[in-house]
């Protein structure tokens, strides 16, 4: 697909050539889900922890993408979920590129059939985020971004909402399944919220939930306990339709690591529009 299809004329070069990367490997990816969907009854799955999944289909969209991206780009970096691909730190010099890549975003959902999972692909330079895309794979939506040129919805430009008033905001969330011992602190934080707000949503892929901020169908998110993967194309979405995304400091939890070529470390994260913004950071508290 050209840049121009996708919704970014007039793309400088670099840019233009990320960006289909991005969406041919979504597109890839997406097709892997969907094979695997039809063969559900004969699939290899593990755990890697608590109510964490790895399954084959996760390992193969990994492999689609990886092999799109490095036949494209043999030189640039890749720093994915399942591993595949050179290990990545932050990147660095006027030429490097580091792809952050979650292949299946929503496992468990995907296993279920409830359909909110996609594959999110994310490209970082020496100035952070550069080309971000997730694509839902169970609806066809494909949500991405360039920076500095705004985010688009099947290539229509989107924005974040204009809610103004916390009391009339929809918030989306995640529940931290793989660190129990911050439980308790984000049920009150979690209680807060929902007196406070319209109501919570929880759908379980956060690149979904980040994409629906910069779409303006929620107003806000937070979750305890995320990877740069999961979050790295999601973050350049919402900040380009509008919106703010940032790190947010979990009482009881360290941020694990340093951050990673997308410049964002493994912990908790918070975004909303702009207007909601200081007052949705208060009310998380």
């Amino acid at each position: 697909m050209s840049a121009a299809r996708a919704g970014f004329p007039d793309l400088d070069a670099m840019d233009a050539a990320l960006l289909d990367a991005a969406r041919t490997a979504a597109d890839a990816a997406a097709q892997a889900h969907r094979e695997g969907s039809a063969n559900k009854d004969n699939l290899d799955w593990s755990i890697k922890g608590r109510s964490d999944f790895v399954t084959e289909v996760d390992m193969e969209a990994e492999s689609r993408i990886v092999d799109i991206i490095t036949s494209q780009f043999p030189g640039h970096s890749i720093l994915a979920e399942e591993g595949t691909g050179s290990s990545a730190g932050p990147a660095g010099g006027e030429d490097s590129v580091t792809w952050i890549i979650d292949p299946l975003d929503g496992t468990t959902n995907w296993l279920h059939g409830y359909p909110e999972y996609a594959v999110s692909i994310a490209a970082a330079d020496s100035d952070g985020l550069r080309v971000g895309v997730v694509l839902n794979s169970a609806t066809g939506e494909c949500f991405d971004a360039v920076r500095g040129r705004g985010s688009r919805l099947d290539g229509v430009p989107i924005t974040v909402s204009g809610t103004s008033e916390l009391d009339l905001a929809l918030i989306g969330t995640g529940f931290p399944f793989k660190k129990l011992e911050v439980i308790a602190a984000y049920v009150a934080t979690f209680e807060r919220v929902l007196v406070g707000t319209s109501g919570v949503r929880r759908a379980g892929a956060a690149a979904l939930d980040l994409c629906a901020v910069a779409a303006g169908r929620l107003d806000g998110f937070f979750e305890y306990h995320l990877m740069p993967w999961d979050v790295a194309a999601g973050a350049l979405i919402v900040r380009e339709a509008g919106g703010h995304f940032e790190t947010l400091d979990v009482p009881g939890l360290m941020a694990d690591g340093e951050p990673s070529a997308s410049g964002l470390p493994a912990g908790g994260f918070v975004a909303s529009n702009r207007l909601l913004w200081q007052d949705f950071l208060e009310l998380i508290g």
